[in-house]
């Protein structure tokens, strides 16, 4: 063997045992903790923040249709699965106009969609508009009706109607 074959021997040897160190080297694992919080939170929509009734002829209409028509209600809701979702509304006072009064109860409503529920309007107690268990977005809308009858005196009347989504 040469000197050349020899130092050239050598030399692979040394890279060899120093590629042997290097992966005999001791191996090191850490873990880290991801935390992400979700609170519970609601949204409700409704497709338009008023709606009017055309004065009619309360032998034809005895039941008038609030314009622009039905209100498209999305409630959305981020709860416990076992947790109840509740949509009410609550009428801020009867209807008036000046010193008249019409009751709120000349008020109701037919309502689509899965939970949601018909009902008459109330200045007093809250009343429900739909119920749902559980997380998730709902949709369905609410047609409400004015009571039309001869005795109401002529004027235009109003109220404030307060839409609430809660979940415990």
């Amino acid at each position: 063997m040469s000197a050349d074959t020899r130092v050239q021997s050598l030399a692979l040897l040394v890279a060899a045992a120093l590629l042997g160190l290097a992966s005999s080297a001791a191996a090191q694992s850490r873990t880290a903790t991801l935390n992400v919080t979700i609170n519970g939170f609601v949204r409700l929509t409704l497709s338009s923040s008023g709606v009017s009734f055309p004065d009619s002829n309360p032998d034809l209409v005895p039941q008038v249709p609030g314009t622009p028509g039905p209100l498209a209600i999305t409630v959305k809701g981020r709860t416990a699965a076992d947790a109840n979702l509740r949509l009410s509304v609550l009428a801020s006072d009867d209807l008036r106009s000046g010193v008249r009064t019409i009751l709120a109860s000349n008020i109701t409503w037919t309502a689509t969609g899965d939970g949601f529920v018909a009902g008459t309007l109330n200045p007093t107690t809250a009343q429900p508009v739909g119920s749902w268990i559980g997380a998730g977005a709902r949709s369905g809308s609410q047609s409400l009706l004015f009571r039309n009858l001869w005795t109401h005196p002529p004027g235009t009347y109003t109220l404030t109607m307060t839409y609430t989504l809660s979940s415990p």
